[in-house]
């Protein structure tokens, strides 16, 4: 366990920074030429992403991106 002191300009940089991360992940599954198993630790590091997300924003942030990604799953399990 870790304590991390950040301002709230900070807060919003580190916002910003992992919903990119997010987006380009959710990206990345989207695209056919990458191999299952890359996806699968797209998916992984994805959640621990999120995990990192959820504890600087707030929940509606957050159910936005846990929607998306239930969206790539499904549409890679139809594949």
């Amino acid at each position: 366990m870790r304590g991390l002191l950040i301002s709230e300009k900070e807060t919003k940089e580190l916002e910003y920074i992992l919903k990119r991360e997010l987006e380009e992940l959710l990206l990345d599954l989207t695209d056919e030429r990458i191999d299952r198993v890359v996806k699968q630790l797209m998916v992984e590091k994805y959640e621990i992403v999120l995990n990192l997300y959820k504890r600087v924003s707030l929940p509606c942030d957050q159910k936005e991106y846990v929607i998306q990604l239930n969206h790539v799953m499904k549409k890679n399990n139809q594949m």
